[in-house]
C-alpha cells in the first residue's frame, strides 16, 4: 500500500487544512470544496486526511459498513443483530471523473431479477464511502447525471437503485470532498451548495516557503516510509486532538448572540435558502471544539463565514469568489453580543484562547500584440494610432437559444438534442454490452412469440438474454461554442466594440448555463490568434474578451482558417462534442490580395464540413452593405443582428438556425 504524504507535513495552506480538520471533527459540516490552480497540494492534503480519521466500528462481513450499535434495518446484506462488531480505518473512496452510473451507485443484475426474482446487487462507490470520505478530484468535470446522483445521496443519506420496479436501498452518509481548477469550468450552483465549506488555494509567493515545499516533496519521494515516520508524532498529536474535539463537541454552547450574528451575516450577503445558516452554525461549533472551548465566540462566527459563504453568495459567474471582509466585520459588530463578556485574551487565530492554527508540528507556514499601423479603408482613424484602448462591455442580456441541428451524442448539457443515458425514452434497441436502461414493453414484445417453444403454457413469461431491449433516450448535450470575433479598426472605430463585447459576454453566460465548452479566436491587422483554446472555463473567456485590443485591417479569411484549424484539432480530442461557430463581424474583409474571395473560400470549408454557424451582424448605420448576410450564406449558416440576438426580440430564431444549417 502506498504511504500517503503526512497531513502535518503540508506546508502552508492553513485555510485548507483547517477546513478539512473541521470536517473531521464534525462530519455534519458537510464536506469541503477546494478550488485552486494546479500544483497547490489540493489532492495531497485530502488524501492525507483519511489517515487522521478515527477508526469506525462495522458489522463483520457487511459490504455496506453498517454500524453494529445501530445497523441499517434495510441493509441489503442484513438484517444484522446489534453487537460489538469489528473496527477498521475510515475509508477514502475516490470517484473517477469518467465513472459510470453503475460504478457509482452499484449494479443490479436485471436478467436474474426478471427471470429468477433475485436481487443480485453489487455495491458501488457510494456504499464503499458510507461513514467515510467520498473524494471527487476535478469535480467540476463530473457528468451532470452523476452530479444528480451525488446530490440525491448527499441530501437523503441513502442511495436508491431502481430498475423497472426492482429497487435496492442502502445507507450512504459520507464526507464529500471535491477539488477543482476553476480554469476548467465552474460547478452547478446546486452542487456548490452541497459542499459545507469552500477554500481557495494558491501557490505561495514566498521563496522560503516554496523552498520548503520542494525540500519536503523530494524527501518524501526518495523515502516515503522514512519521511512519514519522521512526522509520526505530529500525526498522532493531531489525531488525538480530533478525538478530543469530537468528544467536546456535544458540550459546545451556541448562544443566541452568536446565532443572531450568523443569521445577520447570511442575510447581509443575500445567500439563498437556510443551508448557509445551518452550516455556519455547525462550523462555528466545530471551531470552538477544535480550540478546546465550550462556547462559540464572535471569532468563530467570522471564520465560519469566510469558509461557508463565498460559494453561496449571489454573484455573476464571472465575478471573483470571496467575501467583502469589511462588510463582514461591520455586520458582526452591528449584531454583536451585548450581554456576553468577550475573551480578554482574544480568540482570533493568533490569540492563546482563540482559533489555533491547524498546525500540530513544525509547519512552514493577455497582452495583445502591437497594433498594425493601418486600419480598414473608410474607417475613421483612432486618435492615438491603429489600436484603441479596450472598450468596456455593455450589460449582458438573455440571448436566443442557438443550437446545433440534428441529434448528437456528446457530453450531457442543455443546448442541442442528443442521444443520452438520461432523458425521455424514444425507442428501444438490443443492448451493446451491459444492459443499463431496460425497455420493459419492448422486452415483453420480443419474448412473447417464443413462450410456447420455451414450454410456457400458463401465466408468466420466460425471458432470455436475447429478449432484453435497451431503452434509447433523448436529452440535451453541451456543445463547443467557438467565438470568432472581428477586432479590426472598422469594429472599434464605429464605437461598436462595447456592444459587441456585451453580446459575446451574454453568449458566454448562456454557454455557462448550458454546460458548453468555449473557445475564442480573434482577428485584426494581418493575422488571427487563438485568444483562448477550447475550455470549460467561460470566465477565462470573459477575461480575455475584456482586455481584447482592437485596430488595424480585417483579415477575415485568416480568422476563418484559424477557427477551422481549431475545430479540426478539437474534433480529434473530443469527437462526440459538436461545434457551433459564432462569428461576430460586420462582414468586411480587407488587407492582402483578393481578401473577399479568400474569405468566401474559407467560409465554404465550414459549409462542406456541415459545421453549424451563426453570424452576428455588427453592421450599423443608415446605409448597410449586407456583407454579413452574404458571409452567412457561404458558411451554410444564418445571420442575426445584435438586436435580434436578444431573447425578447424575434421568435423562432432556433428553428431558423436549424433550417438554414440543415
Amino acid at each position: 500500500m502506498t504511504t500517503p504524504f503526512p497531513f502535518t507535513a503540508v506546508v502552508g495552506q492553513d485555510d485548507l487544512r483547517l477546513a478539512l480538520l473541521l470536517n473531521a471533527v464534525s462530519p455534519a459540516v458537510g464536506g469541503v470544496l477546494v478550488r485552486g490552480e494546479k500544483g497547490t497540494a489540493k489532492s495531497t492534503a485530502v488524501r492525507a486526511l483519511s489517515a487522521l480519521l478515527p477508526e469506525v466500528a462495522v458489522v463483520p462481513g457487511c459490504r455496506f459498513s453498517c454500524d453494529p450499535a445501530a445497523p441499517d434495518p434495510s441493509c441489503p446484506d442484513g438484517p444484522h443483530e446489534p453487537g460489538a462488531g469489528t473496527r477498521r480505518p475510515a475509508r477514502m473512496v475516490e470517484l473517477p471523473v469518467g465513472a459510470s452510473e453503475d460504478r457509482l451507485v452499484g449494479a443490479l443484475d436485471i436478467e436474474r431479477a426478471l427471470a429468477e426474482g433475485v436481487k443480485a446487487f453489487e455495491p458501488g462507490l457510494l456504499a464503499d464511502a458510507h461513514r467515510g470520505i467520498l473524494y471527487v478530484d476535478e469535480v467540476n468535470l463530473l457528468h451532470d447525471h452523476l452530479v444528480d446522483l451525488l446530490l440525491d445521496a448527499a441530501a437523503m443519506g441513502a442511495s436508491y437503485v431502481e430498475r423497472e420496479g426492482v429497487s435496492v436501498r442502502h445507507a450512504a452518509r459520507f464526507l464529500l470532498v471535491g477539488t477543482m481548477n476553476p480554469e476548467e469550468g465552474e460547478l452547478r450552483p446546486q452542487l456548490l451548495d452541497r459542499f459545507g465549506l469552500t477554500v481557495e488555494v494558491a501557490a505561495s509567493r514566498e521563496p522560503d516557503q516554496r523552498v520548503e515545499v520542494v525540500r519536503r516533496r523530494l524527501a518524501y519521494d526518495d523515502d516515503p516510509a522514512g519521511f512519514a515516520a519522521r512526522w509520526a508524532d505530529e500525526e498522532s498529536s493531531v489525531r488525538q486532538r480530533i478525538v478530543a474535539a469530537r468528544q467536546l463537541l456535544p458540550s459546545v454552547r451556541l448562544g443566541d448572540g452568536a446565532l443572531r450574528q450568523i443569521a445577520a451575516t447570511c442575510a447581509a450577503f443575500e445567500v439563498d435558502g437556510m443551508r448557509a445558516d445551518i452550516v455556519m452554525a455547525r462550523t462555528a461549533t466545530a471551531l470552538a471544539a477544535w480550540a478546546g472551548r465550550t462556547e462559540v465566540l464572535a471569532e468563530d462566527v467570522r471564520q465560519a463565514a469566510l469558509l461557508a459563504l463565498p460559494h453561496r453568495r449571489r454573484r455573476n459567474p464571472f465575478d471573483a469568489p470571496g467575501l467583502d471582509e469589511d462588510k463582514l466585520d461591520q455586520t458582526l459588530e452591528e449584531f454583536g453580543e451585548e450581554d456576553d463578556d468577550p475573551d480578554p485574551d482574544g480568540g482570533g487565530p493568533g490569540g492563546g484562547g482563540g482559533q489555533p492554527s491547524p498546525d500540530a508540528g513544525p509547519q512552514g507556514g493577455d497582452t495583445g500584440a502591437r497594433p498594425e499601423s493601418g486600419e480598414d479603408e473608410g474607417a475613421p482613424q483612432a486618435s492615438g494610432g491603429g489600436e484603441q484602448s479596450p472598450a468596456r462591455a455593455a450589460e449582458p442580456f438573455r440571448t436566443k437559444v442557438l443550437s446545433v441541428p440534428g441529434i448528437g451524442e456528446g457530453a450531457a448539457g442543455r443546448r442541442s438534442r442528443a442521444r443520452t443515458e438520461h432523458g425521455r425514452t424514444t425507442g428501444a434497441r438490443r443492448p451493446r454490452g451491459a444492459l443499463t436502461k431496460l425497455h420493459l414493453a419492448a422486452t415483453v414484445q420480443a419474448a412473447a412469440p417464443h413462450q410456447r417453444a420455451r414450454g410456457r403454457s400458463g401465466p408468466g413469461l420466460v425471458v432470455r438474454r436475447d429478449d432484453l431491449r435497451q431503452a434509447t433516450r433523448e436529452g440535451r448535450e453541451g456543445n463547443l461554442v467557438l467565438f470568432v470575433v472581428d477586432a479590426s479598426g472598422s469594429m472599434a472605430a464605429r464605437a461598436r466594440m462595447g456592444a459587441v463585447k456585451g453580446a459575446v459576454l451574454s453568449l458566454l453566460l448562456d454557454a455557462y448555463q448550458r454546460r458548453d465548452k468555449v473557445g475564442l479566436v480573434t482577428f485584426r491587422g494581418s493575422a488571427a490568434d487563438v485568444a483562448l483554446p477550447p475550455t470549460s472555463s467561460v470566465d477565462a473567456a470573459a477575461a480575455r474578451l475584456e482586455s481584447l485590443p482592437t485596430g488595424g485591417r480585417t483579415p477575415l479569411a485568416a480568422g476563418l482558417l484559424k477557427a477551422h484549424d481549431v475545430l479540426r484539432v478539437e474534433r480529434l480530442r473530443d469527437p462526440a462534442r459538436r461545434p457551433l461557430v459564432v462569428l461576430v463581424t460586420d462582414g468586411r474583409a480587407t488587407g492582402g490580395p483578393e481578401p473577399v474571395a479568400l474569405a468566401g473560400r474559407a467560409a465554404r470549408l465550414f459549409a462542406a464540413d456541415g459545421v453549424a454557424c451563426v453570424v452576428v451582424d455588427c453592421e450599423s448605420g443608415p446605409v448597410r452593405l449586407g456583407l454579413a448576410g452574404q458571409l452567412a450564406g457561404e458558411l451554410g449558416g444564418t445571420a442575426v443582428t445584435l438586436d435580434e440576438l436578444r431573447a425578447d426580440s424575434i421568435a423562432g430564431l432556433v428553428k431558423d438556425v436549424q433550417r438554414r444549417a440543415a
